[in-house]
């Protein structure tokens, strides 16, 4: 029996029955066949991709199973959830399939949050419609036909249920806080960014969904759906890179590692180590580049993307021309370690 990915979860349920979110505490990437196996007795589990919803009365039974096969932390999870009056699920995932429940879309998610997989690195073709549009609220999370009555319901009471957002997506810090991470606005990571240690974000900074860091970067700026930053680079304020949700096709855009986006530019195309944009320059794969020597004389023009993956670069603006010149980039950038050490 193979297994790719499992996870014991509680989550919320709308008045109809439908999942609405689930929170996996410690999510497991290739569980031991041995844990897999006593979970699956008793749960009766026969192999596949599953999502198996359980009572509360079945937790006794799984911490058994959990103890068996010397799994205590899930174990000590089984022994929190004891008497809880929220849905509980196991999901257990045989192959990286598509995903089939929202509880399995959770389940990844989660493992690209726990740093288990790198962006990319899991399947999430269909995810979209396997996601209810929820209202994220000070109370959790709450269908939306159900909202207005919980509303009234609140105002009766003397009180306003906070609506934070209205989203597919949770923020990421209600579901793990990866080690060795600073975050300004908790609000602007969601729920499936790889966030890696020794990441700094600023207030303004964003990472979305199967996007993220690597390891020490600091981002002030937007890191779209799909975008991967490499070591040591920083993401200066208000810069932005081209996800693949919105314009960047089927090209996976990338920052290497050591590389500065200055204040409010703009990426396009995947950038290679040791590069920089200067701030204000947005620079897609299309654009038209003026190829410069050491010593500043034109060489030729390409698109951008031709450059694509290209280390030690260096683009910037002619201010008096207007053309964007790329040329070697001989002062790589080297990030302030006092800023992450103490992360």
């Amino acid at each position: 029996m193979t297994n790719f990915a499992f996870g014991l979860g509680v989550g919320t349920k709308s008045a109809a029955g439908d999942w609405l979110e689930v929170y996996f505490n410690a999510p497991l990437l290739n569980a031991p066949q041995a844990l897999i196996k006593a979970v699956g007795d008793a749960l009766d589990y026969q192999g596949g991709n599953q999502t198996i919803e359980i009572e509360e009365s079945q937790l006794k039974a799984l911490e058994a199973a959990f103890l068996s096969v010397g799994a205590e932390d899930q174990a000590e999870i089984v022994e929190v959830l004891e008497g809880t009056r929220q849905p509980l699920v196991v999901c257990i995932l045989e192959s990286d399939a598509e995903p089939q429940t929202t509880a399995d879309v959770y389940l990844k998610l989660s493992l690209l949050s726990h740093r288990l997989v790198k962006p990319h690195g899991i399947n999430l073709t269909g995810m979209f419609g396997k996601l209810p549009n929820v209202a994220w609220t000070s109370e959790g999370a709450v269908a939306l036909d159900e909202l207005p009555k919980r509303q009234l319901a609140a105002r009766a009471q003397g009180r306003v249920l906070d609506v934070h957002s209205v989203d597919k997506f949770p923020k990421m810090t209600n579901y793990v806080v990866p080690a060795g991470i600073r975050v300004g606005d908790a609000a602007r990571i969601r729920l499936g960014a790889h966030v890696g240690e020794g990441t700094t974000v600023m207030h303004e900074g964003f990472i979305n969904f199967n996007a993220g860091t690597l390891g020490v970067s600091m981002v002030e700026g937007r890191i779209s759906a799909g975008v991967v930053v490499g070591n040591g680079s920083d993401l200066g304020g208000g810069c932005s890179t081209m996800g693949t949700l919105s314009g960047g096709n089927n090209v996976v855009i990338s920052v290497g590692e050591n590389c500065l986006l200055g204040a409010n530019a703009g990426l396009g195309l995947p950038l290679g180590d040791r590069c920089t944009i200067e701030a204000g320059l947005y620079v897609t794969g299309s654009s038209k580049v003026t190829l410069l020597d050491d010593q500043n004389n034109e060489v030729g023009v390409i698109k951008a993307g031709e450059l694509a993956g290209k280390p030690d670069l260096l683009f910037r603006r002619n201010s008096q021309t207007g053309r964007i010149e790329v040329k070697t980039n001989k002062s790589a950038i080297e990030l302030n370690a006092e800023l992450h050490k103490h992360n």
